[in-house]
């Protein structure tokens, strides 16, 4: 896989670049990292305080505006019988612990920032175990195993709190208790990503014992890959098709945050057992009588917002991060002519990349060690199984009871089309004494290995067709 060293300086980016001033920058790096945990802390305490000032037990938690204190009352604080607010005190030294943690993460971040080392030192300490560099493949896995590690902890919190320290606020019985039966059961808790409780998968869930028993098996499964991650190295085919720099794995986690994003904007919107409505409303995004926009509506519509905006970063980042593996420089641009320029083969970060080259390497008519008639075969498959779809649905008797039928009809008539085709192509193109055009295996470059392949393709073609009718009429078996 080719790489490249990003050799960039402070220098040659403008303020506005953010932390890419800091790319090979470790010191600075993590600065401006434990200044930003700084400020999120910051805003989680005094935007609490914030809200303190602004409840009024008279109204409902949810036709507020509030963000935060819906959230505490969740895990059980300061709540009684009914989802009544019977103590705000609680609220109120969250608060000033997220303000104190906020002063010490900012005198960290303003400590590295402007008074530590520019690049952390890699010794065999203690304090030399936090310098790194971004192509140690090996260390960069054992950082990710460090932040699932603590992600399992953090999940396991939540377990420590419903089951010793208080409780949860339980809508099902309107009031808070201690969950002292968690599901320990596998298959119970796997099985909800799989529709077994409801076609809404995880968000079906209606009790907070499954949500405990959850819990505690991500965080077991999100410690036991931490483990497994600080004790050994990648696999070899993740340091092939894997890009190894700081913005490979910025878009890696945008990409995380936009998956956890869409999934959280769900979950909000449709679950009423870990979003009670009592303070959250009814589930489904609206208003209240009064025109209020909800908590619920507020929390889903952000979340999903957000995601978007991750989304877009990760495609971004992901970009870049394979156009500079490729060797293209950005302030060069980004499309260069691959080899002589009549030919008009041109680069790009998306068909020069490496993950793009993998993937055409493997396809059926390119990968190695495949016989002409396997080639077809494969192929045809496909190339059946979708095409049966689009005359199935768009075909003149798709709202009768034929339409699977003559779909699968026409959908083989134009399969033996395709077959004839093909015949009459390897006819022109591979005639004795003519130079084969194309880059091709070595056993496709006779019109035999075409006859053959040929062969292989009708008779994959018309099984995938057959097979994806087979489905279509026997759905009901399924769903």
């Amino acid at each position: 896989m080719a790489t490249a060293t990003i050799t960039t300086t402070p220098q040659e980016f403008g303020w506005w670049a953010g932390n890419a001033r800091f790319i090979n920058l470790s010191g600075k790096l993590l600065g401006a990292h434990v200044a930003h945990a700084g400020l999120i802390v910051l805003w989680a305490g005094a935007m609490t305080l914030f809200e303190i000032t602004q409840y009024h037990p008279s109204q409902p938690m949810y036709a507020q505006g509030l963000i935060l204190l819906p959230h505490l009352a969740t895990l059980g604080f300061g709540v009684g019988d009914g989802g009544q607010i019977v103590d705000t005190y609680p609220y109120f030294v969250i608060g000033i612990l997220h303000l104190v943690s906020s002063a010490v993460l900012g005198a960290g971040g303003i400590y590295h920032g402007l008074l530590g080392p520019d690049i952390l030192p890699q010794k065999p300490t203690f304090l030399g175990s936090f310098g790194y560099d971004w192509q140690d493949k090996d260390k960069m896995t054992t950082i990710i195993g460090i932040h699932l590690v603590l992600l399992g902890l953090g999940a396991w919190l939540l377990v420590g709190k419903a089951m010793f320290w208080g409780g949860l606020y339980d809508p099902a019985t309107a009031s808070v208790r201690e969950i002292t039966e968690p599901t320990f059961n596998s298959i119970r808790v796997f099985s909800y990503l799989f529709g077994a409780f409801g076609k809404q998968g995880m968000a079906a869930v209606n009790n907070l014992e499954d949500v405990v028993g959850g819990h505690i098996w991500v965080g077991l499964i999100c410690v036991a890959g931490g483990l497994w991650h600080i004790f050994t190295e990648p696999f070899e085919w993740a340091k092939r098709i894997l890009i190894w720099s700081g913005e490979a794995y910025l878009s890696y986690s945008l990409g995380a945050l936009a998956y956890m994003g869409v999934l959280a904007a769900y979950f909000v919107a449709v679950n009423d057992t870990v979003y009670p409505e009592v303070f959250y409303a009814p589930v489904g995004i609206g208003t209240t009588a009064g025109g209020v926009i909800t908590s619920r509506t507020w929390l889903a519509t952000s979340h999903l917002a957000l995601a978007v905006v991750f989304l877009a970063g990760h495609i971004w980042h992901a970009v870049r991060a394979r156009a500079i593996a490729a060797g293209i420089d950005f302030q060069q641009g980004v499309v260069k002519y691959a080899s002589v320029p009549e030919i008009g083969n041109l680069e790009t970060p998306i068909n020069a990349s490496v993950l793009t080259q993998v993937w055409v390497q493997n396809l059926p008519i390119y990968r190695q060690g495949l016989s002409p008639w396997r080639r077809g075969l494969e192929i045809g498959m496909a190339h059946g199984y979708f095409l049966l779809g689009p005359f199935v649905k768009l075909g003149p008797l798709r709202d009768t009871e034929w339409a699977n039928l003559v779909g699968l009809s026409a959908t083989i008539g134009l399969l033996f089309i395709l077959s004839v085709c093909l015949l009459i192509y390897t006819g022109a193109s591979f005639q004795e004494g003519k130079r084969v055009q194309g880059e091709l295996p070595a056993n496709m470059k006779t019109a035999k290995s075409w006859g053959e392949f040929n062969i292989g393709w009708t008779i994959g073609s018309c099984g995938g067709a057959v097979f994806a009718f087979l489905l279509l009429t026997n759905s009901s078996l399924f769903f």
